[in-house]
């Protein structure tokens, strides 16, 4: 196999260097590397990153794209794909640190129920003692935690929560609250499965901030935008997928599309020639309107103009007298017109 050129380790330094892209901006990167567009060129995109994955895989590294569940725009990063406490040594972070960050994990993902975040002040206070595993667990454990556990003040919490925004392991929704960054949407694809988290039924991603049937019984989970491509058609029933029952429309939805859905009793929703046709019938009847006002008030506007003329006539008459008696032209027409 031929080895990676330098558009591929073009590729592969952007993302190591700047992290996570969007999707735009890395096709953009990708079409100034190569000349084509992924959108036009989908196999040579494929094919590139086939390339670039399975050098990738000798050293335990995997490029892959991902969705942010809380605005629906699709990033590509490197990720590891393993995890073992030689890897965990690349880590910044300590351990009191990745301890609190997995209390967040557990918090935001497991606790929060399908709205995917935390506020402020519960991340702040979230326990890190029991993210660590003791050996042999006696009922003097709490003592034998590692003072670095014992000894973790709220600043360094507040500390920590500041550095893992900043480094996109976490992120600030657009209600204030806290939620997964995009590196974690990346990373930690695995462990969702691992640990149970309810799957997006159309995507098969976890649903960490998804939408839930509105039957309690139900446990189906739908992303805001699988959503949308799911229910986009006007006629598609707005079924869930488990058990059938309605689901409602989510706030921001087209209101557009609920009026072609639900037309009115007794009423069908009209198509667009049907619409075009009613409004050529009102255009005309405007036409037809006007056309009987013109006629109505005919004598009314015929009449000056009639007037018009004859005064012109007159005005010519008279001036031809005028210049006959040879009283000045300019004070006779100027007194016609007052008349």
């Amino acid at each position: 196999m031929a080895p990676l050129t330098w558009r591929h380790h073009t590729l592969l330094q952007a993302l190591l260097s700047r992290g996570p892209l969007p999707e735009r901006d890395f096709h953009d990167l990708f079409t100034a590397m190569s000349g084509k567009n992924p959108a036009n060129d989908k196999q040579l995109f494929s094919d590139t990153l086939g390339k670039i994955n399975k050098e990738l895989g000798y050293l335990h590294f995997d490029l892959r794209a991902c969705i942010n569940q809380y605005d629906g725009t699709v990033y590509y990063g490197v990720v590891n794909t393993i995890a073992d406490e030689e890897s965990k040594l690349g880590s910044k972070y300590s351990v009191p640190q990745i301890a609190f960050y997995k209390g967040l994990l557990e918090a935001i993902v497991q606790e929060s129920g399908n709205d995917g975040s935390i506020s402020s002040i519960d991340a702040l206070n979230v326990r890190i003692d029991n993210q660590v595993v003791i050996a042999d667990s006696t009922q003097d454990s709490q003592s034998r935690l590692p003072s670095s556990i014992t000894n973790f003040l709220f600043s360094q919490k507040e500390k920590t929560l500041s550095d893992l925004i900043q480094d996109r392991w976490l992120a600030h929704t657009s209600d204030g609250k806290i939620g997964l960054g995009i590196r974690s949407f990346l990373d930690l694809r695995s462990w969702f499965h691992g640990n149970d988290i309810p799957s997006c039924v159309v995507c098969n991603e976890a649903g960490i901030k998804a939408s839930t049937c509105p039957s309690e019984a139900c446990s189906v989970r739908i992303h805001n935008y699988c959503l949308k491509k799911k229910f986009s058609q006007r006629k598609a029933p707005r079924a869930c997928p488990g058990c059938a029952t309605e689901w409602p429309r989510q706030e921001g939805e087209d209101d557009a599309g609920e009026d072609g859905n639900d037309p009115g009793e007794g009423q069908e929703a009209p198509t667009a020639p049907s619409a075009e046709r009613s409004s050529r019938r009102k255009r005309k009847a405007v036409k037809a309107e006007r056309v009987e006002e013109a006629e109505e008030a005919g004598p009314s506007t015929v009449v000056p103009r009639r007037s018009s003329r004859s005064a012109k006539v007159e005005a010519a008459e008279s001036a031809r007298e005028a210049s006959s008696s040879g009283a000045p032209q300019p004070a006779r027409s100027s007194k016609r017109r007052k008349n």
